[in-house]
């Protein structure tokens, strides 16, 4: 118990971190709606596009557990999130802009991150009407037959859905323009990937983000020496599932069997809490020391023009 403490104790401190973020980047954003009369227009480019990435993206994932074999659980996992902007497989819907060219609609690729407005939504829900419930017949095909990025096209785009079967039709005249592409400043996006890699971790739920001294208010905040008196049998059901809860106060009813299930589900999440815990730490001690840099930098180029 005192292990499981000190790392909320840690996330904790992150979200005290997360505070130095500007305050235009913490203040409440206007919500963008998509424009679902775009979708006909740009579906089967969209398609393409998601193609495209499930193939790139599991061959990533195959080189990052090689060399075991890329399961199809792992696969599925990748189609189910990557329509969702809230996810990082999505990411790659943040660097398109929708263009208007003609009587068409064109999906152009930025070289950065963009801010996520209607254009945005309207990608993501277009993605979301390609994959609808076939992620497992997609990860299947993919688990199963290895496509390249063109037979995944085909299969995804004609084969299994009707977005790429039929011609896109012209876009009205009177349609009214999309807002122009704007790039997303660097640190914002860092700070987002941050906090987005802490969701659903426990002692951080929702990602609230409070301020300094209501983190400082909070009761026995930091308080390393009560670890000492903990008493085991007694499990806060803020920090763990009530089921879990009731069951470890009743350890003593349960037989052998349930006790070792219990004792490995606490590793599990322990191993799991840490390896969230360095990752964000990682993460940040490299936002920080680009952020030291750049003021280094920018102090000795002032420094240079006084002489």
């Amino acid at each position: 118990m005192a292990n499981m403490k000190q790392i909320l104790i840690v996330l904790v401190t992150l979200l005290v971190v997360s505070t130095w973020v500007p305050v235009s980047f913490s203040a409440k954003k206007p919500v963008f709606a998509a424009r679902k009369e775009d979708i006909t227009f740009i579906k089967c480019q969209v398609c393409e596009k998601l193609a495209k990435e499930l193939s790139q993206q599991a061959a990533k994932k195959q080189a990052q557990i090689s060399p075991k074999k890329i399961t199809e659980y792992q696969i599925i996992e990748l189609a189910e999130n990557v329509c969702n902007l809230k996810k990082e497989e999505a990411d790659w819907i943040m660097k398109i802009d929708i263009v208007e060219q003609g009587d068409k609609l064109e999906l152009v690729e930025q070289d950065t991150d963009g801010q996520c407005n209607s254009e945005c939504k309207t990608i993501e829900q277009a993605c979301e009407q390609v994959v609808g419930y076939s992620d497992t017949d997609i990860a299947e095909y993919i688990f199963s037959s290895k496509p390249d990025i063109d037979s995944l096209v085909n299969y995804l785009c004609k084969d299994l859905t009707n977005s790429c079967r039929k011609k896109p039709p012209p876009v009205p005249k009177d349609r009214t323009p999309g807002e122009p592409f704007v790039p997303k400043p660097a640190k914002d996006a860092e700070m987002e990937k941050i906090l987005r890699s802490m969701e659903g971790m426990p002692g951080a739920p929702n990602m609230q983000m409070y301020s300094r001294e209501d983190l400082m208010n909070m009761k026995n905040f930091g308080n390393e020496d009560g670890d000492e008196n903990d008493d085991e049998d007694e499990v806060d059901d803020r920090h763990f599932p009530s089921n879990l809860a009731k069951v470890m106060r009743g350890k003593e009813s349960r037989n052998d069997d349930w006790k070792q299930k219990i004792t490995e589900g606490l590793k599990n999440t322990g191993e799991t809490l840490k390896r969230h815990a360095n990752k964000v730490s990682n993460r940040l001690r490299q936002w920080w020391k680009r952020i030291k840099a750049a003021r280094t930098n920018k102090n000795s180029n002032a420094g240079k023009l006084e002489l």
